[in-house]
């Protein structure tokens, strides 16, 4: 249930001034020139290449891809496969970092969520039937419950 709110924990830093540190979960802006080079082995349209960087060096980044994004929109999810980006083809290089007003936002969201179910729980735990009169029987007051 902790899970839930470390979700909304993280997002997509522009790096500024150093590149990012091997290792690190980065996302790649692809520019026309980029498109033209990897459209054959990813794709014609390719936006955003995100992933975990595994080497780097001045000329390119080896990379790890878990998604690919698409200038119409949407995304396919790939499974670590290596490629190697030349940074000419890079127009912005994000990473990913710990966003503080993200957590403190979905964390109150979710122990409202929480709240309100844990509430209503207690609320609507009765029975439903109301009390007898003498000489009546269960079968005619008993009535069916409703969600």
């Amino acid at each position: 249930m902790l899970g839930i709110p470390l979700a909304g924990c993280y997002t997509l830093e522009p790096v500024r001034g150093v590149s990012p540190v091997v290792g690190s979960k980065v996302a790649f802006d692809v520019n026309d020139a980029g498109r033209v080079a990897l459209g054959g082995s990813m794709g014609p349209s390719i936006l955003q290449i995100e992933g975990r960087l595994v080497d780097k060096d001045s000329a390119k980044y080896v990379v790890a891809v878990s998604d690919v994004h698409f200038l119409q929109g949407g995304q396919e999810a790939w499974t670590g496969e290596k490629i190697s980006i030349s940074s000419q083809y890079v127009s912005s290089i994000y990473e990913r970092r710990f966003s503080a007003t993200r957590t403190v936002v979905v964390s109150a969201a979710a122990v409202g969520v929480i709240a309100a179910f844990v509430g209503r729980s207690l609320i609507g735990s009765g029975d439903g039937e109301q009390p007898k009169a003498p000489g009546d029987t269960l079968a005619s007051t008993r009535r069916p419950r409703r969600p």
